[in-house]
């Protein structure tokens, strides 16, 4: 069975990469991190799935089933009647 608090459908193609470090930019988790060649995925557990870095890497070496942990931010917020924080904004 696959734990979405334990797993993520997050796939990152190294030799894609061309560390142009918009992934750093968009990913409002702060999974990535700046590397020498390419950036490193350094927190995978933190992805939420929202799919920005998917959607904005040029060189495709980003995928990602959006929902799962888009979703939890959605209902955890309407759980506590508040707006999505910009940590938690889905994409």
């Amino acid at each position: 069975m696959f734990n979405s608090y334990l797993l993520t459908t997050l796939r990152f193609d190294e030799s894609a990469c061309t560390n142009c470090g918009m992934c750093l930019a968009v990913c409002p988790q702060g999974v990535f991190v700046p590397g020498k060649k390419a950036v490193q995925m350094a927190y995978t557990a933190r992805c939420m799935e929202c799919g920005a870095c998917q959607l904005n890497c040029p060189a495709g070496a980003l995928q990602v089933e959006s929902g799962v942990g888009c979703a939890s931010a959605m209902f955890g917020a309407a759980l506590r009647g508040k707006k999505l924080d910009q940590k938690e904004e889905c994409t």
